[in-house]
């Protein structure tokens, strides 16, 4: 059995939850990161569904992936379907992740790792809402993880730290981090 390699572009970057030998800065390519799922658990409840990301066709994504020794190989596996697969919004999927290391021992190196992409046959699939409506949503939700909003948040500070851009979201954080949202209706 061989070490597994994991690609984390949401939550996992900042909570993996797992125990893992190394990681590094890690590009998918054909999907790329977005807000495009509802939850409906641990962000936010089927009342007030939350936003959570989900890896979506097309584009690339920059990510973490993580290597997990063969022998915690199944405990993790077992771990994230538990995690991420509550309402089987996700499928998942193994993919070509290369590899990012500023010291030069992996760089380049292209892995095999099971990522997470969203089911866009599934009904918390939400596909690309306007920048408004996901102000709103991530605003509301709440679930049994936390705020929507300390999501979105925490996962656009760990980008920043590892220092991947990505515009959308950024600007989504921006619009949530306004000191007062409601004044833009008065001006």
């Amino acid at each position: 059995m061989s070490d597994l390699w994991v690609f984390g572009y949401g939550s996992l970057m900042w909570r993996p939850g797992f125990e893992y030998e190394e990681c590094f800065v890690g590009e998918l390519q054909g999907y790329h990161r977005a807000l495009c799922v509802y939850s409906y658990v641990h962000r936010g409840t089927e009342e007030t569904p939350g936003l959570v990301l989900g890896l979506d066709d097309g584009g690339s994504s920059m990510g973490m992936v993580f290597r997990v020794a063969a022998e915690n190989r199944d405990a993790v596996l077992q771990y994230l379907r538990e995690r991420e697969q509550v309402t089987m919004v996700y499928l998942e999927r193994s993919g070509p992740v290369t590899i990012s290391d500023e010291q030069g021992n992996r760089d380049g190196q292209i892995v095999e790792a099971v990522t997470y992409v969203a089911d866009h046959q599934h009904i918390q699939y939400a596909g690309k809402l306007p920048m408004d409506e996901q102000v709103r949503i991530v605003s509301a939700g709440h679930g049994k993880a936390g705020p929507n909003i300390d999501y979105v948040l925490n996962t656009v500070d760990h980008l920043r730290d590892i220092e991947i851009e990505d515009t959308e979201l950024f600007k989504l954080a921006g619009r949530l981090r306004a000191p007062t949202r409601f004044s833009e209706h008065f001006e």
